[in-house]
């Protein structure tokens, strides 16, 4: 079974080509700032160029779109909705085009529809970031007027814990574990019953990241907000773009934060070692989610989980939890291809999004 997994980025297109589990090739397609600027502000408006692009690719590495099984693609903006594996349908596609929120993610189910409809094919797509499954306790944010959103790296994060549980023998729904996902955006899950019960919100809640913010105390922030000094644009970046690791360095790269901070600059190895702090604090946190019941293991993955410094930090701070195991980088065009293959297997329904 051929599957194509499509996963659009702002400025690529990484796709894949997969015979049942195994990879056949992976290429990410790259547009430069140039190509993209005739088609505005509205995403949906690369559909052609970005099509075009996948099947290009596809034609020189030898494979028609006829040959295809199926397409993979990741979730977009959507509404709330629990994990699992979608069909991209009509009412889909519907809302991915109306979305306020313009996000180049929400392409993959539009491309990959059309990919699919022109061949006969199904479209799916599994884990999208809109997965929403916190429990009521969870949902709280300590005032009526806001709910919390919990928005996180839903793809990767279910994924990393199918992973781990399989080594262990075990499924998904089976165990219990913590997941922290370290990138331009951290986020930290407790999986319990094949749920991720309580996550924090990659955009406003947690640790602070490379560029992000994270929890920030709430009097100041109000302070800031009404100094005059900034418009409301420049108070969104000031918590996503330029908060974070950036607003103390001026650099969101962490390798280059670490680098530095291991040649002797002072001030960014405690950059370096308050990240991994806070990190740690937010994985501690979410022990206590399980109510007492036994936390099979603490997983990290993400990009920042290929530090030895950093996760060695947080192995010290928080191994008396649960064992601690690194899942370095992501497997996003796999997760979207399993759970594809979940569905057309029949180990698990396709869910339908309403």
């Amino acid at each position: 079974m051929k599957i194509l997994a499509i996963n659009p980025g702002s400025t690529s297109t990484k796709i894949g080509l997969f015979e049942g589990t195994t990879e056949l090739f992976e290429k990410t397609l790259r547009h430069s700032a140039e190509e993209l600027a005739p088609f505005g502000a509205v995403v949906a408006n690369q559909k052609e160029f970005r099509k075009e692009a996948i099947l290009a690719a596809l034609e020189e590495a030898g494979v028609k779109a006829s040959e295809l099984n199926a397409v993979a693609c990741r979730g977009g903006v959507l509404k709330p909705i629990a994990g699992g594996t979608y069909k991209v349908d009509d009412a889909v596609i519907a809302d991915l085009l109306e979305a306020q929120i313009q996000h180049p993610a929400s392409l993959a189910g539009i491309i990959g529809k059309e990919i699919a409809d022109e061949n006969g094919i199904e479209a799916f797509f599994t884990d999208a970031p809109v997965t929403y499954e916190l429990s009521e306790l969870a949902s709280f944010s300590g005032h009526k007027a806001i709910k919390r959103k919990g928005r996180f790296h839903a793809l990767n994060q279910k994924a990393i814990a199918r992973k781990f549980a399989e080594e262990q023998g075990k499924k998904y729904e089976d165990v219990n574990v913590i997941v922290c996902h370290m990138g331009g955006g951290i986020t930290v899950g407790a999986h319990m019953g094949g749920q991720t019960v309580d996550v924090n919100d990659a955009v406003s809640e947690g640790p602070f990241t490379p560029e992000r913010s994270g929890d920030l105390p709430t009097r100041e922030l109000i302070d800031i907000c009404f100094s005059g000094e900034y418009t409301h644009a420049e108070m969104k970046a000031f918590i996503q773009g330029k908060g974070g690791a950036f607003s103390y360095t001026g650099s969101i790269d962490m390798r280059e934060i670490e680098e530095k901070a291991e040649a002797g600059d002072a001030e960014f190895k405690l950059v370096t070692d308050a990240m991994a702090y806070q990190v740690s604090k937010q994985i501690a946190a979410m022990g206590a989610v399980f109510g007492g019941e036994k936390v099979d293991g603490i997983l990290l993955t993400g990009g920042i989980a290929y530090s030895k410094y950093i996760t060695a930090e947080i192995t010290k701070r928080v191994e008396f939890i649960a064992p601690v195991t690194k899942f370095p980088g992501e497997v996003e065009l796999e997760a979207l291809v399993l759970g594809t293959l979940r569905v057309v297997n029949g180990e698990e329904a396709a869910q339908t999004y309403a």
